[in-house]
């Protein structure tokens, strides 16, 4: 099959700008063109669809499935910067820096109280998913001297992971704690995976990280966890709706981080697009099985 033309969709520009893109991708047989939301997808005469993330709960499978449009997504091109994000989280909290930019902006020359910094050497961190993103922060934080456990639907052993539970044993999983990382795919079975008894079964002195999608925490109960002392705060890339709204009490909590959404971000973000999408370019015309392909 040859392909006659790869057309990139002006939402990337919320990523990288999309002439970065098409330039990267110049030497790809066929026309590249530049197109809005209208002519997309399913107004389009398309064969393949390629997303720039990893998940994929935003685009109309059933639609696609239909229509026989293949969909192949960005997997596997995060865990270094997802795992940088999650564990530069984990340094602030632990060296209290986030206090510190706080006291920087007001002029303010103090101390935390004695027993409030602490090193992550030691530590225990709980990651629950252990897919690209989760093994990249597992990497992470065993390179750093924590002790890392995880929780994985199939229960197999991760490299760098000390104990590997599967989502049965949620709860005790991330029991005994410091961080408990969220890293898992927007699927029925994650969505709401922590709520008000997981944040009740994990440590008072416990984080909550959550880099995977606002929707597979309950983001009141967290509030509720917070508030209540349950636990010792959070950071978060994403939430249940994206901006995080103005008045949501997340924005004004001391021991709350609040990022939007940019864990995977990187400046060579759209050379890793364009290695994905060029090899599958050159798989659609030798007639060979797509990667990353979902559907």
């Amino acid at each position: 099959m040859q392909l006659r033309r790869l057309g990139i969709h002006d939402s990337v520009s919320a990523v990288f700008p999309p002439e970065r893109l098409r330039e990267e991708l110049s030497d790809v047989d066929g026309e590249v063109v530049t197109f809005a939301y209208t002519d997309a997808f399913l107004d389009a005469d398309l064969d393949w669809v390629h997303s720039i993330q990893a998940g994929i709960d935003r685009f109309p499978l059933p639609e696609f499935e239909e229509r026989g449009i293949a969909l192949t997504n960005s997997t596997g091109i995060h865990d270094t910067s997802v795992g940088e994000f999650a564990t530069g989280l984990m340094l602030t909290f632990a060296r209290r820096l986030h206090t510190y930019v706080r006291q920087q902006e007001a002029r303010e020359w103090s101390h935390p109280e004695w027993d409030a910094p602490f090193t992550l050497d030691g530590e225990r961190l709980c990651v629950v998913g252990l897919g690209t993103l989760g093994k990249g922060i597992a990497e992470r934080a065993d390179a750093l001297g924590m002790r890392v456990t995880g929780v994985r639907r199939s229960g197999d052993p991760v490299a760098g992971v000390e104990t590997v539970y599967t989502p049965d044993d949620l709860h005790e999983a991330v029991a005994d704690a410091k961080f408990v990382a969220l890293a898992v795919p927007l699927t029925d079975e994650t969505r709401g995976l922590m709520g008000r008894e997981e944040f009740a079964a994990m440590r008072e002195d416990a984080y909550f990280l959550n880099v995977a999608r606002g929707d597979c925490a309950d983001e009141s109960a967290l509030v509720a966890a917070l508030r209540d002392g349950e636990i010792a705060g959070a950071g978060l890339d994403v939430f249940e709706t994206e901006p995080l709204p103005e008045d949501s009490p997340l924005w004004e909590m001391d021991e709350v981080i609040v990022t939007p959404h940019r864990a995977a971000a990187t400046r060579d973000y759209y050379r890793d697009i364009a290695d994905l999408v060029g090899e599958n370019v050159g798989r659609v015309e030798d007639g060979s099985e797509m990667v990353n392909r979902v559907v």
